[in-house]
């Protein structure tokens, strides 16, 4: 009984193409993945910057007012002003130390779920903003532990370098402005050094479920030898968006001043100068929030591509995605997560001459022209030149010419007098 094939859907595209990707593929893709599905995507991540912005916002007032207020009671210069001038500032430096640890734990969260919506669009899955939470939720608490670790690293590294740098000043000022000009110079370099080294981490902990500590070394690993395509982008999505807040909050800020500088000529504390630089100062900061938003998303989409891509190379990823997207659409129910299959698996990089190419001269690996056949030996002594005529064609297996070789034509010869080359192997026969 003769078994016939089953009919199978065409496979669905996703995002990209399922294969190493270029720098321009990666740098397009990751501000048009927006539109895959930008209800779930565009409006978690603006609600989540508005929270954390209005309540950050808050808390720094509230601490600031009662703070600086205390001033007035004492007297500009006399030790007294000068401890609560201290410690006023002592508080509000504390206050936003601690807004910017929670803002970053609320955009990591963010991140997490930007990842896992990207990593399910590159197999052509469109989920709801509850099942991606689902998928993030489990680790969580991985992504905010390592962003406070590392933002508290930061931190500690800075204020020493700023306390040596401070100290030196008060000893000798012109030592101490050129260190500091000297540790801000080298600090450019390291920075995004680091970034890149580390840029994989928080993909890692969301796809794989690792280790804050197993994470760290996967990205050291992962970034190996793709070091310069991925500063390429993060730079310049980070230079674009920084580029775009300053063009659109300047206006804004303008227009507001202008406006109330014509309303309250006299410089008069007005009812309606006050309304105005409230209203222009919301929508600025709507504007900018908005801004804050889409950049936290094309980055997040940006880390992702460059970690599909780097365990593409490294790892055969595309393999992996290929068989759960062909699975997937025949019907197969219960499939293993693709991006937690053979997680640290080495390819080995398939030579040149696998495919039948030889490698060029100056460039090991690299694919050139088929090798041509060696010639046979010169025919002996008295034989006529050229091919003997009427030379049958090589036969195949069952007796048939052999595909893609013919016969030579009657009487041919090589044009230079020199030997013919092998059966199977004249200028006319290949194919």
């Amino acid at each position: 009984m003769t078994a016939y094939p089953a009919w199978t859907p065409v496979t669905r595209p996703g995002i990209i193409p399922l294969r190493p990707l270029t720098f321009g593929l990666v740098l397009g893709r990751s501000f048009s993945a927006l539109r895959q599905n930008p209800r779930v995507l565009l409006g978690f991540a603006v609600l989540v910057q508005s929270v954390a912005t209005f309540l950050g916002t808050t808390v720094i007032v509230a601490v600031s007012v009662p703070a600086f207020l205390r001033l007035d009671t004492l007297r500009p210069g006399t030790p007294a002003f000068d401890q609560v001038l201290a410690g006023s500032v002592a508080m509000v430096l504390a206050a936003s130390v601690l807004i910017g640890l929670a803002l970053s734990a609320l955009s990591v969260l963010v991140q997490g779920v930007v990842v896992s919506e990207v990593a399910h669009a590159v197999v052509a899955e469109k989920l709801t903003l509850r099942v991606l939470w689902a998928r993030v939720k489990p680790v969580a608490w991985r992504l905010v532990g390592y962003t406070l670790l590392l933002s508290l690293a930061t931190l500690v590294v800075l204020g020493a370098v700023v306390a040596a740098v401070v100290a030196l000043v008060f000893a000798d000022v012109l030592s101490g402005v050129l260190l500091g000009v000297g540790l801000g110079l080298a600090a450019i370099p390291l920075v995004l050094w680091l970034t890149v080294k580390l840029l994989l981490v928080a993909p890692t902990i969301i796809l794989e479920h690792a280790t804050i500590r197993g994470a760290l070394a996967r990205s050291w690993s992962l970034t190996r030898g793709r070091f310069w395509p991925m500063l390429g982008v993060v730079v310049i999505i980070s230079m674009a968006f920084a580029t775009l807040g300053q063009l659109v909050s300047v206006p804004f800020s303008l227009a507001t001043t202008a406006v109330s500088t014509v309303l309250t000529p006299t410089g008069d504390p007005e009812t309606s100068g006050f309304v105005l630089l409230i209203v222009g100062g919301l929508l600025t900061q709507a504007v900018t929030v908005l801004i804050q938003a889409v950049s936290l998303i094309v980055q997040s989409t940006a880390t992702s591509l460059l970690y599909i891509d780097a365990r593409m190379r490294r790892e055969g990823l595309d393999q992996d995605l290929l068989a759960y997207v062909e699975r997937r659409d025949a019907g197969v129910a219960d499939l293993p997560d693709p991006y937690r299959l053979h997680v640290g698996r080495v390819i080995a990089p398939t030579p040149a001459y696998a495919y039948g190419y030889a490698p060029s001269p100056g460039y090991p690996g690299s694919p050139a022209y088929p090798p041509y056949a060696p010639y046979p030996p010169a025919p002996p002594a008295g034989a006529a030149p050229g091919w003997p005529t009427g030379a049958p064609a090589p036969a195949g297996p069952t007796g048939a010419p052999a595909p893609g070789v013919a016969a030579p034509p009657e009487g041919w010869a090589a044009p230079d007098g020199s030997a013919p080359p092998a059966e199977g192997t004249a200028p006319w026969a290949r194919p």
